[in-house]
């Protein structure tokens, strides 16, 4: 692949998982766009990269952090011209995947990066360490308490399980 396109081979993945952060399709394209700018800019040090999606997914969650901590005014366009949105005919796997976005904004975001990484983009653990940059025990117990509240929350618990002390 020409080295100047190979990071687009990416881009299904970087869709997918910009998606699942940012939780609506204009907000995930925008950062998209602005990964693949970010990599664009940064061309020269592609020679030193062994993991193209690592390198990417890092970059991806930084603007997605960088993002979350600046405050944002949300605003909806309304006028006469605005189409509604049609419901799909399969109703309920449509309520099912809302079910499970919604349970998915109530986790915190630390455990929903890594549980997103590892469920949805299929990563080892060891990458998604990389990737965050944090240590590989520190992956697995965000993947274990993200789990659980996610578990207890599509279950309609209010409060997350507790885990047991193990003597």
């Amino acid at each position: 692949m020409h080295e100047d396109t190979q990071f687009l081979a990416w881009l299904p993945r970087l869709r997918r998982y910009a998606r699942a952060l940012a939780g609506n399709r204009e907000d995930a394209d925008d950062l998209v766009q602005d990964t693949l700018e970010r990599a664009w800019t940064k061309a020269d040090s592609w020679r030193g990269v062994s993991d193209m999606r690592a390198w990417l997914f890092s970059m991806m969650h930084n603007l997605y952090v960088d993002g979350v901590r600046r405050p944002k005014l949300s605003t909806v366009t309304m006028d006469e011209d605005t189409p509604e949105v049609p419901l799909a005919p399969t109703q309920g796997d449509r309520l099912a995947v809302l079910d499970l976005q919604a349970a998915l904004d109530l986790l915190p975001v630390e455990q929903k990066e890594v549980l997103l990484l590892v469920a949805l983009e299929d990563m080892a653990y060891a990458d998604v360490a990389l990737t965050l940059g944090i240590p590989i025990g520190t992956v697995m117990s965000r993947l274990s308490r993200g789990r659980e509240r996610l578990r207890g929350v599509m279950e309609g618990r209010s409060e997350p399980v507790r885990l047991k002390v193990v003597k």
